[in-house]
């Protein structure tokens, strides 16, 4: 993707909002004063966002942080540390945990929720949302709505004259096909599409220097990370993340809308992440809020810290995967490498990560329920691709391996790792997974039922 021939189809397809200002500059040389840098003629913040705004920081040793006062609970009430994270059958977050003969009840809370462009529905007591005339209907992706080999929004007249395994065929093939990066043009849903430039046309530096960041993620995107930019909005990008193997985020999808400010690179891009409400991190808010050094949300070492003219997009990515969806997210928490040390850490530690994979198996579902715009072939493909793995390993963690294992060695050896609540709820996880993934099109589903 580094060839000529590449950068010269991404040049071609910039926006043509920004070749008339670039033309405007040149004839106009007193308009280049309002470049980017300009402290006079910046606004970063248009209208109000929780994504992202800046809070209380405090430092930590790996450059993640979460607020102060909303740190992760670590003991009971009563002062009992063992079953400080066992699930609860009263936990809200284990009310998304329906037998399944609710998938129903589940479903028709995604397929009758009515939001406005970049919002989200929290899970699971977003129950009856108040109807709005302002607000934009949505409407639930599924294998019979796609039609043949298009990787753009679903249109249900084209798919019902085609077979079902010509329709099959065609989500795998456009996932396998499916570019890291692309342009494209719709950005209603994006969480920060009434922000950045809006209507204004972006300085001539500020966009060449948007340009250069495209090019890197073309060329340098890992094969894990998924983006879109906005050939409209040069400002606004998408991003998804595949949760790293050996971490309780394994084989999950995690979705992020991100924002170059107007005076980028002088300030940190913004990055909301969509949570569906659960709070599966200490960095990674219900409220989309992303705590990470180099977006300026916490205070981290000084090389660790946005540096204007060198700290990039991507670089914000790759650090999100490898730095907040990490194998030990507990120790994320700021003080707990140094308060929680040995055999007391790693308990803690294990407890932790059996609660987060129980959210992101919710996760899996969430996104799979309400695809993100313009990867839903992505999605589909990626979920019928690893349907048997995610349920594989759910198996092996009813039967004791720890969680993120990918050898199963803790099984193989005896240890009988994690507590009772997890196993029940991962089991009900389980049937509540396969009947979504066969839903899917996923086939041979059935063999990793529980009690059938």
């Amino acid at each position: 993707m580094a060839s000529s021939a590449s950068e010269e189809a991404l040049q071609a397809s910039l926006p043509k909002k920004l070749k008339e200002n670039e033309g405007a500059l040149v004839s106009d040389p007193g308009n280049s004063g309002s470049v980017a840098g300009s402290a006079d003629s910046i606004d970063l913040l248009k209208i109000s966002t929780s994504g992202s705004s800046n809070s209380n920081v405090v430092k930590t040793s790996n450059g993640v942080s979460s607020n102060d006062d909303d740190d992760m609970s670590i003991e009971d009430d009563d002062g009992d540390d063992d079953n400080e994270y066992d699930y609860d059958d009263n936990d809200d977050n284990d009310g998304f945990l329906y037998d399944d003969d609710d998938y129903m009840t589940l479903q028709s809370h995604f397929d009758n929720v009515n939001l406005p462009p970049g919002v989200e529905a929290p899970l699971p007591w977003l129950n009856d949302p108040s109807p709005s005339e302002n607000l934009a209907s949505t409407k639930t992706l599924t294998i019979s709505d796609l039609p043949p080999c298009s990787s753009t929004v679903p249109s249900e007249s084209s798919s019902s004259t085609k077979p079902a395994d010509s329709i099959d065929d065609c989500i795998i093939q456009n996932s396998q096909q499916f570019k890291q990066f692309d342009i494209v043009e719709d950005f209603s849903d994006h969480h920060y599409s009434r922000m950045g430039f809006s209507d204004e046309q972006p300085p001539k530096s500020w966009a060449k220097r948007i340009q250069e960041e495209w090019k890197i993620l073309e060329k340098d995107l890992p094969d894990t990370i998924f983006v879109r930019v906005y050939e409209a909005r040069m400002e606004l990008l998408r991003a998804v993340i595949i949760g790293p193997p050996g971490t309780p985020y394994h084989d999950g999808l995690f979705v992020f809308d991100c924002l170059f400010p107007t005076n980028y690179p002088k300030s940190p891009p913004m990055v909301y992440y969509y949570s569906g409400g659960l709070r599966l991190n200490p960095n990674l808010y219900e409220c989309g809020k992303v705590c990470l050094s180099l977006l300026g949300t916490w205070s981290g070492k000084q090389n660790e810290n946005w540096v204007p003219g060198q700290s990039t997009m991507l670089q914000v990515l790759v650090s999100i995967q490898a730095l907040i969806l990490n194998a030990d997210p507990f120790f994320n928490e700021p003080g707990y490498d140094t308060t929680y040390v040995g055999a007391e850490g790693q308990k803690r530690s294990r407890s932790y990560n059996e609660e987060v994979f129980i959210l992101s198996l919710k996760t899996m579902m969430y996104t799979l329920r309400r695809p993100p715009k313009y990867f839903e072939d992505f999605v589909l493909g990626h979920f019928r691709n690893r349907a048997h793995n995610i349920l594989a390993a759910c198996k092996a963690y009813t039967e004791g391996t720890l969680v993120g294992s990918v050898s199963g060695d803790a099984a193989q050896n005896g240890e009988n790792s994690g507590s009772k609540q997890f196993k029940s709820s991962v089991a009900r996880m389980m049937n509540m997974l396969i009947t979504n993934f066969t839903k899917n099109g996923s086939t041979e589903c059935e063999q990793f039922r529980i009690g059938a």
